[in-house]
This record gives C-alpha cells, structure tokens and sequence, in this order.
C-alpha cells in the first residue's frame, strides 16, 4: 500500500517538487559557500617540485627580457634527468634566449644535443641561455636577428649548420603578441607585425633548414593553447597561432614521405617576458589562474614536450599533431 510519504508527494504539484528540490540545494550551496569563504584556491601541483602560485605586477618594455622579472622562470628542470635522446644531434630554437626556448635548449643539451639559438636583440638573456647550456657539457651558438627576414633566416641556418655541422632539429618558437581591446585597434602596422614574426618567420625558417634535413629530423612548432580557443583580447596572435596549427599539419603531410615529422606543442599560460611585456601589471597578477590548475606554468613544465616530440625513440611514429600543454582540461 502507498506510504504516507508517497500520497503527499503523489499530490504534490510538479511546482512544489521542483521548488522543494531547488530549496533543499539552495541550502547545500549556502553551507558550502560559508565552509569557504576565506579561503584562497591555491594552484594545483603536479609535477615534480611545487612550482609559484603567485606572479609580481609588472609591466616590461618588448621584447621584454627574462633577466629583469622580479620573479625568475623556472628553466632547469632539475628532476629531469638525460638519457641521451638526443644524443650528438644539432638543434636549431627561434626565441631561444628565454623563456620556453631557453628551457628547451637546456633540455636539448641534456639529452646530448648542441644547440643554435636565434633571438632578437636580447644579449644579456641570451648569454644566460649560453652559460646554461654550456653547463650541460654541449655547445651553443647564438644568432641575433629578425625572423622576418627571409634572408636572415637562411643565413641563420648556415652558421649553425657551419658551426655545429648540420641540423636535426628545428624549433620554430620566436613570438610577437600585444592586446587590443577590439579589431579596429589593430592598425595595418601590428597586424604585419603580428603575422610576418608569428607564421611568416615559420614558415621561411623551415623553408631555409628544409635543404639541410633529412630522414629522422624533425620540425616542432610552438602553437598555443588561444589558437585552439581563440581570445577576444589577442585577435591577431590567435589568428597567427591557429595558422601555425594548420601550417604544422600540412607540412608534416609534405614532408612524411621524406621521414622528416612536423609537430606543435600548444602551450597554456607560461611565465616568459613575453606576457609581462603585453598586459598591465595589475593583468599579470591573474595570469594563468583561470586554467584547471589555477596557475600559470614555469618553462620547465613545458620543455619535457619538446624533447618527447624532437626525439626519434619516442616519437618517430607521431607527425601532424598539435600537444596541448594548457593546465586545463579539453584544451582541444
């Protein structure tokens, strides 16, 4: 027979039963909302030594320079230990004077490569990355110049290739990024700066080492995760970085009957002078606490990536991908 519970709720009205369940998780939200307050979402760790939480208000002049952050990028990797991946190889990093590109280069030579890095003007970061990498026991060769210019760019491939005597990998990693608030912001000007540093300088990059790779080489990209997602404030950036996704996809179905693999890694948040010297000071301070981990990411969290595709024992059988390394989850 119907319990009493069963009659009254039997004549409840679908109104009544929907209000009842919404007050009864009212009540569960209130409680909730009071065992937490005051407290502060620490970003989540992971990895293999808690990386900062915290990023200082600052604001850097471009291309910005790593040796002036009030809080230094992690680039060493410590806990991550060489097993000869790389071993003898020659390496070629755009942007490789800080931030991902130093901490890759380091990584590189700790997996037994000798590295070229190509920068723009940043002397004193790039002797840093030098020292580093000199400390893993290789060799480093720095190239100032513009990745806009194709000239350049074969030039630069030539001495590495004439310094450390041939290539094997390349890093397309040198980035220009400013915020507008709107598409009528972007004068004729940025947006040709924006597009010949961000896919324009790829693609002439690997146009200049394509004569000098040859079956087990590799070309990895540095995407991002706004090139999945798009972000309203950096229309321009997203758009290069979509198009080095497509760039990277297509090159790697060109180049596979060559042996020759194509990959990207599409980095989240990372602290690099690249982010102070586009948003304001009070900006920076939120930067990166908006992914899953509620934190921006160190250089050394994303230089595993870049080893993982450049080397031949882990990823001879993966070309034409984009690895998002975002710190939050369906970065796809």
């Amino acid at each position: 027979m119907p319990t009493t519970i069963d009659r009254t709720r039997s004549s409840e009205s679908t109104e009544d039963k929907q209000r009842r369940i919404q007050q009864t998780q009212d009540r569960k939200d209130a409680a909730q909302a009071e065992a937490t307050s005051g407290k502060r979402e620490e970003g989540i760790q992971a990895g293999a030594r808690a990386q900062p939480t915290d990023l200082p208000a600052q604001h850097q002049a471009k291309p910005g320079s790593e040796a002036d952050l009030d809080l230094q990028p992690r680039y060493l990797a410590p806990d991550y230990k060489g097993s000869g991946k790389l071993q003898d190889m020659v390496a070629l990093i755009t942007g490789g004077d800080s931030g991902i590109g130093r901490a890759v280069a380091v990584l590189y030579a700790r997996e037994g490569a000798d590295v070229a890095i190509v920068y723009l003007s940043e002397h004193e970061d790039a002797r840093a990355t030098q020292k580093a990498v000199e400390a893993e026991g290789r060799r480093c060769v720095l190239i100032p110049g513009d990745v806009k210019d194709s000239a350049f760019c074969k030039q630069a491939v030539e001495q590495t290739v004439k310094a450390l005597g041939k290539l094997d990998i390349l890093v397309n990693n040198a980035a220009f990024q400013e915020h507008a608030a709107s598409l009528e912001d972007l004068s004729d000007e940025r947006l040709e700066e924006t597009f010949r540093t961000n896919i324009f300088g790829y693609m002439v990059m690997a146009r200049a080492a394509l004569p000098h790779l040859s079956e087990g080489s590799s070309i990895i990209n540095s995407g991002s995760v706004v090139g999945l997602r798009g972000k309203a404030q950096l229309l321009d950036y997203a758009a290069t970085k979509g198009a080095i996704h497509a760039f990277t996809k297509s090159l790697a179905q060109s180049l596979i009957d060559k042996g020759i693999r194509v990959n990207a890694v599409a980095p989240g948040p990372v602290w690099t002078p690249l982010n102070p010297a586009d948003s304001p000071a009070d900006k920076i301070k939120e930067f990166g606490k908006q992914t899953d981990m509620k934190r921006a990411a160190q250089p050394e969290e994303l230089s595993p990536a870049y080893v993982f595709l450049a080397a031949p024992a882990c990823a001879g059988y993966i070309t034409g991908i984009v690895l998002p390394v975002t710190g939050s989850v369906g970065a796809i």
